[in-house]
């Protein structure tokens, strides 16, 4: 201070009091959530569980349900009644709720019925969207989340890896009942017996369901080898099932000489846009009669020449004399395991939203979750889907400043 005698480095006006500075509690939020049943087709899983609203009702919110919602997952309506649901037996009723959570996107009609300035919480599925689906949003001023953008404090998708595990479990056990002899296979235990080799599985893939398929496959006994383009996955790959697998990286002779061993083979190959297709046609005809081929990456353009989309209903088709299944939406045929995983997500989630006062407040506080956001008060927040569909795009660092 000067000519006080003693030296400070602060001026007088810093040595000034100040105005107390208070930390503002946010109060908790009441929110109003509804849960529609599912429209896609044969999507069987719902977002929220009953025990999952008992939950969310016992903190004071108010949860709406649309009669039916949990019929797929095997949950009924008085389940969702008694843990403290309102069943609606109107759908724009349920639609017509702030906070829309659901499994798959919206169709055109449901968007109708959206109130504007909602907030809407589901899978976008870019690959099967239009342009229009996003400007009717944007119409409505909807900030809208995706569940496979949300990402976590260490930067992974939780959500696709939630789904990826189950997907890569359910791949074997498809497989297992796909070789027996009344579905066309040829009739192959998948570990066999002392005396008797086990099932030879190919997985294209080192990554999250190429990790769960190989531990399925390796419990049941069966021998696995994994192809992937990347030596560090394949590496992590082998740490993380603490068993040394076969790997490989995708040479097409290496490949090729594999799929004519083997029983069956699983596409988990993921691409920035499309799945790179590395079985071709000839590959395939080579493959032995009966064997079996499950394509995961179906819903992203499939990573066999050969796959097509097939449904729950009719799952399999046969070319060349192998057996194709291409369903794309794998984890609904689990959708009671699903369901109870993406509550498991989702609840943590919707309770601190309602902590912390709402939607906006986390949007802007939790980087993760922000990720998440696709439109932001009916503005586009995501570069791939501004490129993808030539729509304008805006960043959400700016908007929500």
């Amino acid at each position: 201070m000067e000519n006080s005698g003693i030296y400070t480095p602060f001026t007088r006006q810093e040595l000034m009091p100040k105005e107390e500075r208070l930390e503002v509690i946010h109060k908790d939020g009441k929110l109003s959530i509804g849960i529609p049943k599912e429209t896609h087709y044969q999507e069987r899983r719902v977002c929220l569980s009953p025990d999952a609203v008992q939950v969310l009702v016992a903190n004071g919110h108010e949860i709406t349900v649309e009669t039916g919602a949990g019929d797929g997952a095997n949950y009924s309506d008085q389940e969702y009644s008694e843990a403290g649901a309102h069943i609606s037996y109107n759908s724009q009723e349920v639609f017509s709720k702030p906070i829309i959570v659901k499994v798959g996107p919206l169709t055109q009609t449901e968007i109708e019925w959206l109130k504007p300035n909602s907030y809407l919480v589901s899978t976008v599925q870019i690959n099967m969207q239009t342009r229009s689906y996003f400007e009717k949003l944007s119409a409505k001023k909807i900030t809208a989340l995706g569940f496979e953008f949300i990402k976590d404090s260490h930067g992974y998708l939780p959500v696709v890896r939630l789904l990826s595990e189950i997907a890569g479990t359910t791949s074997i056990l498809l497989a297992s009942e796909l070789m027996v002899n009344t579905n066309g296979g040829n009739g192959i235990l998948m570990g066999g017996i002392a005396g008797v080799r086990p099932a030879e599985i190919v997985i294209l893939g080192g990554g999250t369901v190429g990790e769960y398929a190989s531990r399925a496959a390796l419990g049941l006994g069966a021998n696995v080898r994994v192809f992937d383009n990347s030596l560090s996955r394949l590496r992590r790959l082998q740490t993380d099932l603490g068993v040394r697998v076969s790997t490989s990286m995708l040479d097409p002779k290496e490949l090729s000489k594999s799929l004519k061993r083997c029983d069956v083979a699983i596409g988990a190959l993921r691409g920035d846009d499309r799945s790179p297709c590395v079985v071709t046609e000839k590959m395939v005809e080579n493959m032995k009669n009966g064997a079996v081929i499950i394509d995961l990456s179906i819903d992203n353009g499939g990573c066999f020449e050969t796959s097509e989309i097939t449904t729950h209903d009719k799952p399999v088709v046969i070319k060349h004399g192998v057996i194709h299944y291409g369903v794309t939406n794998v984890t609904s045929r689990v959708s009671r395991t699903s369901t109870k995983a993406l509550s498991n997500f989702f609840l943590p989630y919707l309770l601190s939203i309602a902590k912390e006062g709402g939607f906006e407040h986390v949007i802007k506080c939790d980087r993760g979750l922000r990720s998440g956001i696709y439109l932001y008060q009916g503005r586009l927040t995501k570069k791939k889907l501004s490129d993808w569909f030539g729509l304008p795009f805006h960043d959400i660092n700016l908007l929500i400043v």
